[in-house]
């Protein structure tokens, strides 16, 4: 099997970058449907607006409606249809960034990409996560190619809620870990083929970058400073962790987040939140020292991601529960079965028990 690395077309990073996308957006067509939040309407609509004055594209704006489901999608192909769009623009958050992106594919049409938090590595990936309208993990829906642009305006982003740049590091976390692991059993990737060496050292640079620079960078956006921390860890949050997760493959630790997903106790907690604790969970399957798993856990607890079941919302603990989350991880079409190793609902059940006792364990509970 070929070894294969895929990356968005363009990737723009840097301050006050939001109010070039229409001179940006000119050259990928004439007319685009603009997906956003209400609230993000308000927060940069006029900045937007005020970009594409002088620009020969025009826009449409529609409010996206919080679920990146099958419902969603079709709602939004039938405005694209209706308004002549000729490309889809998201801005916000990752489930809005994933149904622009599956809109332009069912619509054959140019996609560019303006997350305004930096809080998962869905940005650069040829892929969307499709959730039921109850926000329960469906499916991948894998797309032929990457982004045409993506475009991080960091001002914005350092504006956001520091939890969601927390969380996109716990997202970010996996990114070498499943690398590794599909490495190491010669999974297929996300990108179709197997693992390049050009793909795995991104993913350590990811890692590398978090370590080095994430604690700095999470104290800095306390105080609504954009730093060189800063930078580099929405870098390692979008662009090393995208390129590093689909073109590295997907093992354990984004299983187990799905798996969580089940539990309505989870909702209410960030992606990267989840992974964070599922990329606890597949380095004890994985049996790494405790050394190594040490400086993981209180890399997170200093960072404030969630390293026990409590924290991540699930007070009361059962076995059941505990089995639903295993079992759903496990499922036949899930990524956990790319681990160098067999992985049972039973292995994956007690490596949750086990995560969350260390967990307890380095809090002092």
């Amino acid at each position: 099997m070929a070894n294969i690395l895929i990356s968005p077309s363009k990737y723009v990073q840097g301050a006050g970058e939001l109010k070039k996308l229409g001179a940006y957006a000119e050259k990928y067509g004439k007319k685009a449907l603009i997906l956003i939040t209400a609230s993000g309407y308000k927060r940069c609509g006029g900045t937007v607006e005020a970009g594409f004055k002088d620009s020969s594209a025009q826009i449409v704006f529609d409010y996206f409606n919080g679920e990146c489901s099958k419902n969603e999608i079709n709602r939004l192909t039938a405005i694209v249809e209706k308004e002549n769009c000729d490309m889809v623009i998201g801005i916000g958050g990752g489930k809005i960034l994933d149904t622009a992106k599956a809109v332009a594919y069912y619509k054959s049409l140019p996609v560019l990409i303006c997350p305004t938090i930096a809080s998962t590595d869905a940005p650069c990936s040829a892929l969307s996560v499709i959730y039921t309208d109850d926000g329960v993990f469906e499916e991948y829906l894998f797309l032929p190619a990457n982004p045409n642009m993506v475009l991080m305006d960091t001002d914005i982003i350092a504006k956001s809620p520091v939890r969601l740049t927390v969380s996109g590091m716990g997202d970010a976390l996996a990114t070498y870990f499943e690398a590794r692991a599909c490495q190491a059993s010669s999974a297929t990737t996300c990108a179709g083929g197997q693992i390049t060496s050009a793909a795995i050292a991104l993913a350590k640079l990811c890692f590398d970058t978090l370590m080095e620079e994430g604690v700095k960078a999470k104290l800095a956006l306390e105080t609504g400073a954009l730093t060189p921390a800063v930078e580099k860890v929405i870098e390692a949050n979008t662009l090393l962790s995208g390129i590093g997760f689909e073109s590295g493959g997907l093992a354990g630790a984004h299983a187990i987040h799905n798996g969580f997903t089940v539990l309505e106790e989870c909702h209410h907690m960030y992606h990267g939140e989840k992974v964070a604790f599922g990329t606890i969970t597949q380095l004890v399957l994985e049996n790494i020292p405790a050394e190594e798993l040490e400086d993981i856990i209180d890399w997170c607890i200093e960072l404030g991601l969630p390293v026990t079941l409590k924290e991540l919302g699930i007070t009361e603990v059962t076995d059941e529960k505990l089995m639903q989350v295993a079992e759903a991880a496990c499922a036949e079409n899930d990524t956990l079965h790319n681990m160098p190793f067999p992985v049972t609902p039973d292995s994956v059940c007690a490596a949750i028990k086990a995560a969350d006792a260390y967990g307890r364990y380095f809090l002092g509970e």
